[in-house]
């Protein structure tokens, strides 16, 4: 055995003593509300797949006749020879869809972000991250020049503070729409009003947001009735836009542009599959339709929320289908899961390094394809199993 293997041999040991190891279950199914796993039918509360829209007959027919029409793949990066109509189609719908002049497809939302700041500030400019930004903001602040602030998450008093101590040539906000940990919506309101004030752009992750935040699920900026006020939009198609991969950015038609020229994701990946292409002109399609998926997904929402609370746990967030349910305790937050799913509850336990130290929890993550009978069974579940590792 080699050095490393002792070393990292070592470190799983050391994670797995803390229980925060983290076990792949094998879904043997289509995605679903119900989903089969280690041989046997479970509920699923644990997927992105917000509108139902991952298994969708309508979707899977655009699918399979997009590889009859465009091809497997294209073998290639944009610029050389990957750019299919179909491609400036997705772009289109998209800027149309978030009211924005130009969008730049990436293989992924990390690589979106990945390649977002690092191409367009310097080191003359001055990026501010919330603290709790998902891990590809983070780790895309960390490749640009620019001076870096954090600020403390949510907190507009320490924005301003942190942008008055700047004197830089741009100044770029960038916050999660929607703190995936949390379930959290970000005030983007409050944002772009500050923004304005200190002459900066905002930027706004919004892949727990895209599909399903806002009146038309335009995200967390028409949540707040500020969509035209938010500069830049990152997402993603992998979550409620059909649930596959691929990710964008969506600005002004200057910033896409610059993207195009020098975005290393961008220029050294291989163009989105034409499979991938169609679909989420087709997912655009039917959220463009209004097919009540948005509004059932609240309602769901909401009575889980009202429910879970009332049987005696704690959660964290207000509106979003993202329901954390706080445990603290890493090893009884995995006892917690493994014991609801031997009720067929399929639940997955977040703890450190995905959330602090003594924030462990459940992530509950609801869906429009859920039906109430399976939502009460669920808190009836959640129920016996709190009292039974008397966390309730």
């Amino acid at each position: 055995m080699k050095k490393i293997d002792h070393i990292l041999n070592s470190e799983l040991e050391k994670i797995k003593n803390q229980g925060t190891y983290k076990s792949e279950r094998i879904i043997e199914t289509a995605q679903e509300a119900e989903i089969n796993v280690f041989g046997k039918k479970v509920l699923n509360f644990c997927a992105n797949n917000y509108l139902g829209l991952a298994n969708n007959p309508e979707i899977r027919k655009a699918a399979i006749a997009a590889i009859e029409e465009w091809g497997f793949g294209l073998g290639s990066v944009r610029f050389i020879c990957g750019t299919q109509t179909i491609h400036k189609e997705l772009e289109e719908a998209v800027s149309n869809f978030l009211h924005k002049e130009d969008t730049i497809l990436y293989s992924s939302c990390f690589d979106a972000n990945g390649g977002l700041f690092e191409t367009i500030l310097s080191k003359e400019d001055a990026v501010f991250s919330d603290e709790l930004n998902h891990a590809s903001i983070i780790d895309g602040i960390r490749l640009c020049k620019a001076e870096k602030y954090r600020y403390k998450n949510c907190d507009m008093v320490d924005l301003e503070d942190q942008l008055k101590k700047s004197s830089a040539r741009i100044k770029l906000i960038a916050t999660d729409g929607v703190f995936s940990m949390d379930g959290t919506i970000a005030p983007i309101d409050k944002i772009v009003k500050i923004a304005a004030k200190y002459d900066a752009l905002v930027m706004v992750d919004d892949c727990h947001a895209t599909g399903f935040i806002g009146s038309t699920g335009k995200g967390s900026g028409e949540h707040h009735n500020v969509l035209n006020k938010v500069d830049i939009i990152t997402s993603t198609f992998g979550k409620a836009l059909g649930g596959a991969s691929g990710g964008f950015v969506s600005a002004s038609s200057n910033i896409i542009d610059t993207l195009r020229q020098k975005s290393r994701p961008y220029l050294f990946s291989n163009s989105l599959a034409p499979t991938l292409v169609v679909a989420c002109l087709k997912a655009f399609e039917i959220i463009n339709n209004d097919t009540g998926l948005i509004s059932k997904l609240h309602d769901n929402t909401n009575y889980f929320r009202k429910k879970i609370v009332e049987v005696g746990f704690e959660v964290k967030g207000n509106s979003h289908p993202i329901v954390p349910i706080m445990i603290y305790d890493a090893k009884k937050t995995v006892a917690l899961s493994e014991m609801l799913l031997e009720k067929n509850i399929y639940v997955i336990p977040f703890s450190f390094p995905v959330v602090p130290k003594d924030q462990a929890r459940i992530r509950v993550q609801l869906s429009s394809i859920h039906n109430r009978k399976q939502l009460d069974y669920a808190i009836e579940a959640f129920h016996d199993c709190g009292k039974t590792l008397n966390i309730i």
